[in-house]
């Protein structure tokens, strides 16, 4: 099967690549795109939904209806209201939260890639003890993943009800996520926050395609 990983982040892309690499024999990673859409033909593209704003959400209307892509799969940790409507959008060929292990995942591509549409939204305890998603910004320094997609939304300037509608959070789930990243960042205000995301990652990156050959494999 060939498949292209998407995130507007590298090191959120990379990662996921790099959990895929153990499973070569069943999925090929034929591109890691950041910025960009596909540019060969997939039987899977994989969106990682890390940080999603309206931009993502254009992406994935694009790769839905892109002739190159077999089937858009949406890879994510969200398991509110806007998944569940996105998990009925016909479009979308699968929907995979990130709690699902690296094996879990390739066996959701490979029933979408033979037409099943699949949904596999519930928290549940791992199965294994594969790999799950293994990078994102701020992970070194102690962020969660939840705190480090808040962070990045506070990097590009949104704010609290902006971050609380593109996250599906309320107020209060965001002011309390934001308390407990400055904690770890060692920051007190907005502004030191936002240097802060600058000098660890934070910002998106511009438009970058890493084909087959530089894609991470297994052990590399």
């Amino acid at each position: 099967m060939r498949l292209a990983v998407l995130n507007d982040f590298e090191v959120v892309a990379r990662g996921v690549a790099a959990m895929l690499a153990p499973f070569a024999d069943r999925v090929h990673v034929v591109e890691v795109d950041c910025g960009v859409l596909v540019s060969q033909p997939v039987d899977v593209a994989l969106y990682d939904a890390y940080a999603i704003t309206g931009s993502g959400h254009r992406d994935l209307d694009l790769l839905t209806a892109d002739d190159m892509v077999g089937h858009t799969v949406l890879y994510t940790w969200e398991v509110g209201p806007w998944v569940d409507e996105v998990a009925q959008d016909a479009r979308l060929s699968g929907v995979v939260r990130k709690s699902a292990s690296a094996r879990e995942l390739v066996d959701a591509v490979e029933r979408v890639q033979a037409g099943e549409r699949v949904v596999l939204t519930a928290e549940t305890e791992p199965v294994d003890d594969q790999p799950r998603p293994a990078e994102w910004p701020g992970r070194a320094e102690g962020l969660t993943p939840r705190q480090s997609e808040v962070v990045a939304l506070i990097t590009e300037g949104l704010s609290n009800q902006e971050i609380a509608r593109a996250c599906y959070l309320s107020i209060n789930s965001v002011k309390s996520y934001i308390r407990a990243a400055y904690a770890t960042m060692g920051v007190t205000s907005r502004s030191q926050a936002v240097l802060w995301g600058v000098d660890h990652g934070f910002r998106r990156g511009g438009r970058m395609r890493v084909l087959a050959d530089r894609v991470p494999h297994d052990g590399s």
